[in-house]
């Protein structure tokens, strides 16, 4: 028997989960399950592609810095 998609979510909500984990799509129990990531994701995703492709580039470059600063910070 295969559970309707509404019955996965609710079993994912019950599990503090996400329906991504429960079907073996990741090995993260709890990946975008912040709703404030998941509706900035959205909202990317109605830009035009040339504004994404600037969102990415960004979040990259903040990315890159906080990693060097973490690891800077350890040594």
């Amino acid at each position: 028997m295969t559970p309707s998609i509404d019955i996965v979510k609710k079993l994912a909500n019950l599990l503090n989960s996400t329906v991504g984990y429960l079907l073996g799509e990741t090995e993260e129990d709890n990946i975008l399950k912040e709703p404030e990531i998941l509706n900035r994701f959205k909202e990317i995703d109605n830009l035009d592609p040339n504004d994404k492709e600037r969102i990415f580039f960004t979040l990259d470059a903040l990315i890159h810095e906080i990693n060097n600063k973490k690891r800077y910070a350890n040594s």
